[in-house]
């Protein structure tokens, strides 16, 4: 059992909580049972090391099991050893240590993809973790992180997609630019959420393509050059007294309504 909470192995793994270490060491952290679960039971991620307390252990055979199939070490660890690794409030008795796997753009943009999300210059943790969960939920070809905001494998970014992370091809790539031009290629109409965009419409014949929405930071929007560089853009109407929606709500309307559209055939 490792009840050193200053141990050289946990030390090395809490720096993964910062974003520079976690792109240094190209390795992230998973916390808790849910999302070690599925980083175990989903082909996206690969799961390097387990940290378990004995409870946790006890509590959740299924973590062994997988782990055991996987021949995934694990580590038996105090409370205290968890709450070094921990990134909440109240730890839940198992950490993971996981390889990043930042997926290429040929892995997203396929012949047969559909429908994709850019979320460029994000920073709220959690409306980025909302959105990557809905990209999942509508089923989406893959979410791809651009600028200079939050990483996808935030620790925060990582709770709020409930595992999702693990369901769906994720890419961070600085240059927005680059993106633009492989969804082109690929002959996915690129659509900025845009203030001065035209009315989202559900009957829009647009959603009946293939589609890739580039959301903007959740305070400036989407950065005029990126606008420009999109072939149309739109805005969702509002018809009460809301000054505005955040980032993952309209997110989530944006990506249904092209979903729907996609599947509907005509």
């Amino acid at each position: 059992m490792i009840d050193n909470p200053k141990a050289e192995q946990i030390r090395k793994a809490r720096q993964l909580l910062r974003k520079k270490e976690r792109l240094q060491q190209n390795k992230f952290l998973v916390e808790g049972p849910h999302a070690v679960t599925e980083l175990l039971s989903a082909s996206v991620g690969v799961p390097l090391v387990i940290y378990i307390t004995l409870a946790a252990r006890a509590a959740r055979p299924l973590l062994g099991r997988l782990a055991d199939k996987r021949r995934v070490r694990v580590e038996t660890v105090t409370e205290q050893v968890i709450a070094e690794l921990s990134d909440t409030v109240t730890p839940q008795g198992v950490v993971a240590i996981a390889e990043i796997q930042n997926a290429t753009l040929a892995k997203i943009f396929t012949p047969a993809a559909s429908l994709v999300a850019v979320l460029h210059g994000v920073q709220d943790p959690g409306n980025a973790g909302t959105v990557l969960r809905v990209a999942d939920a509508s089923g989406a070809d893959g979410v791809i992180f651009t600028g200079a905001g939050v990483d996808p494998w935030h620790p925060k970014v990582l709770r709020a997609t409930t595992g999702s992370i693990f369901h769906l091809p994720v890419a961070a790539v600085g240059d927005i630019d680059t993106v633009l031009h492989a969804a082109t290629q690929a002959g996915l109409i690129t659509v900025a959420t845009d203030l001065a965009g035209a009315d989202l419409n559900p009957t829009d014949q647009l959603f009946k393509n293939p589609v890739c929405w580039v959301f903007g930071n959740e305070a400036q929007g989407l950065d005029r050059s990126a606008r420009e560089k999109c072939e149309t853009s739109r805005k969702l109407p509002i018809y009460g007294a809301a000054e505005s929606l955040n980032i993952a709500t309209a997110a989530s309307v944006c990506l249904y309504i092209s979903a729907f559209g996609c599947r509907s055939g005509s």
